[in-house]
């Protein structure tokens, strides 16, 4: 019979992180941010983790790494070896497990760091993130036989609302490179950039805020960018009567 207290626990436990990671995700259009959230997320909101860690994969070569403890990040780094329990839950596509590091002969080198740290126990899930970046998330515990098969339930679950929440961070990353591009050609053609800098003088504002503010005329009007900026440098331009 199950326990009708424990079980429940680590529900409610579970919901609870998912939910905070979803809010502390939601409008960050940073990756390396959104890495850096997620692991201090998952360290602060799960019971028996001591530490937390992101292994970043992008077109099958290492892209970085995130760590709830910046003296452990080795352990997340790829750049010390590929032979890691986060490289390989990344090449099988399934989660990887350790509970006692004292005898691991999988990643022996990795096991030894690992120690050296005051790890002795690691839960890594793959994180499917878009078609470029991969990765997974590695769950550390300071001591042996304290990551129990709950806890490896909540990697996974996390493992699978990570992998859709930085989906959309890379989105959101990726559009806002794309509204660069589109500001800087906007700013090279002469007449758009002319009237940037009449906006930017009456209103004291960066470029960026003036050509918001053209692209809001010129949405409001529904004419063309270009023949907004036109008729604001033909305005000022234009003599005064005395």
């Amino acid at each position: 019979m199950r326990d009708p207290v424990t079980d429940p626990l680590g529900v409610l436990e579970t919901a609870a992180l998912l939910r905070e990671l979803t809010a502390g995700l939601i409008a960050v259009a940073d990756f390396d941010e959104a890495l850096a959230r997620l692991v201090r997320i998952a360290r602060d909101a799960v019971p028996g983790v001591d530490c937390c860690g992101f292994t970043a994969l992008r077109a099958g070569e290492p892209a970085g790494v995130a760590a709830s403890d910046p003296q452990r990040a080795e352990l997340d780094d790829l750049r010390h070896g590929p032979d890691t329990p986060a490289m390989a839950a990344i090449r099988r596509r399934e989660m990887i497990t350790a509970d006692d590091l004292a005898g691991e002969t999988r990643w022996p080198a990795w096991a030894e760091r690992a120690r050296g740290l005051g790890v002795h126990g690691v839960i890594s899930a793959p994180v499917d993130v878009d078609e470029q970046v991969i990765g997974a998330i590695n769950l550390y515990a300071a001591s042996a036989a304290a990551l129990t098969p709950r806890h490896q339930l909540t990697a996974m679950l996390l493992a699978e609302h990570a992998g859709l929440l930085l989906a959309a961070v890379r989105d959101r990353e990726r559009r806002a490179a794309q509204a660069d591009q589109l500001d800087t050609a906007a700013l090279a053609d002469g007449v758009v950039g002319q009237a940037v800098g009449v906006i930017m003088t009456q209103r004291g504002c960066p470029a960026p805020e003036a050509l918001d503010v053209l692209r809001s005329a010129a949405s409001s009007l529904d004419i063309p960018l270009r023949e907004v900026a036109e008729r604001l440098v033909l305005t000022v331009s234009r003599p005064r009567d005395n």
